[in-house]
């Protein structure tokens, strides 16, 4: 196993040893006209920095975890994200100017000049923009981390239900999703979006899983922080693909199931009625309102696992006139909900975290979270079904967000 891992690790500290000598080539020719001292200087903080990235990826992958401690590691592995996503923008630059020249290079194989003969030389300009285009990503990334991670927003849902009875017309439904608690760093901001939830004194509200990224131990400090969300109808939750704990080495089998057992319990210390594979009733009047959670269940199989059991879940709902579903990944919505279960009203998922990042144009936005989700964020509908996906209220890998805020939502049922 540590031998795969030590070829991966390498494999792919060579790829980003071939970004680090694509970038320079921008870095170098945007220097060529200051003095040699100046070049000198340019070149070894270039290639020093480097160095130092490279070691920082090889600590983070196999020095001690207890010796490098979490906040530390947080920071090795945001800065390596920040660093070599923002290289990325020089590198399209670089390779356009060699596409250029490559062009001008098979002109003068054609039509040779010998006063054009030679060496063709890179645009400077199009390397000078490299380089001040790649402190705009950088500064982005920074930024997310700063202030966009937490910058916690309100999104007010009406949710039209078909035949919804008269008794649940007005409910509201606070949904939070991808809590990922081994993620935070600044505890203070995560309360406070606690806080904002509960300002909105929703009826119930709805957890669709991730409350860790790995390991149980990740919520303890949290939990006297998401123990504050209360609802008069209750808070109901379910589990995500990390909370299974699929994503780390354990010594056994037993370990793992351990875990799992400790995350549950999490959630009953923090006061959620965590739902695996089985539904709870609300009545009001004669009429009945079914919330049904499963574990997680997910449509890209080569990806994820799928643990849970919808026919299952769904066993004694026939005579509730409402279903909603709590089902962590929004992928399950197309693997079997609105074939199988055309009963099943709304469901409610996260997972996708919109990708961390967004970027809005003439009020759409976008976000790499699209490529790989048909549904990925925001409402959607089909026929009388329909499919939230709430965009997390953590991160994950990258701790931060640009252009896609964490999110708590609040829903108001209504009357079609």
């Amino acid at each position: 196993m540590r031998a795969s891992k030590i070829i991966s690790i390498t494999i792919l500290c060579s790829i980003l040893l071939l970004i680090d000598w694509y970038v320079f080539q921008a870095v170098d020719v945007t220097f060529q006209g200051a003095s040699a001292q100046i070049q000198g200087i340019v070149k070894w903080a270039y290639w020093g920095f480097t160095a130092l990235t490279i070691a920082a990826l090889w600590a983070y992958n196999f020095a001690n975890p207890d010796l490098l401690g979490p906040r530390l590691r947080k920071i090795i592995l945001s800065s390596l994200l920040i660093i070599y996503l923002s290289k990325l923008v020089p590198v399209v630059f670089v390779l356009i100017d060699d596409i250029i020249r490559f062009f001008k290079w098979i002109k003068q194989s054609i039509f040779p000049d010998a006063e054009v003969a030679g060496t063709i030389e890179r645009s400077y300009l199009l390397m000078k923009t490299a380089v001040v285009a790649a402190t705009l990503p950088a500064t982005a990334f920074t930024w997310g981390i700063i202030s966009g991670a937490h910058d916690y927003r309100i999104r007010n849902i009406r949710l039209a239900i078909k035949d919804l009875p008269k008794q649940f017309e007005g409910m509201t439904i606070a949904q939070v999703s991808d809590i990922h608690s081994g993620s935070f760093f600044n505890k203070t901001a995560v309360k406070g979006g606690v806080e904002m939830l509960m300002q909105k004194k929703p009826d119930m509200v709805f957890f669709t899983g991730d409350l860790v990224n790995n390991e149980a131990r990740e919520v303890k400090d949290y939990i006297n922080i998401f123990d504050k969300i209360k609802a008069p109808l209750g808070v109901y939750s379910t589990l995500g693909n990390h909370d299974y704990g699929d994503y780390t080495t354990w010594p056994s089998l037993h370990a793992k199931q351990h875990n799992l057992q400790q995350l549950m319990q999490a959630h009953k210390i923090m006061g959620y009625d965590l739902l695996m594979d089985e539904n709870r009733k609300i009545k009001l009047g004669d009429e009945e309102l079914a919330i049904v959670g499963v574990q997680n269940i997910s449509g890209h199989e080569h990806r994820f696992h799928s643990y849970g059991n919808l026919p299952k879940a769904m066993q004694g709902t026939d005579e509730a006139a409402v279903k909603l579903l709590l089902s962590h990944d929004p992928t399950h919505w197309d693997k079997e909900v609105n074939t199988k279960f055309p009963d099943v009203d709304v469901m409610f998922s996260g997972h996708t975290h919109g990708a961390q990042f967004g970027i809005n144009v003439f009020g759409k936005t976008y976000s790499p979270a699209q490529w790989a989700y048909k549904q990925w964020a925001g409402l959607y509908q089909e026929g009388d079904q329909q499919l939230y996906v709430n965009r997390g209220y953590g991160y994950l890998g990258y701790p931060g967000r640009v252009g896609m805020p964490p999110e708590i939502t609040i829903f108001e049922l209504a009357r079609v």
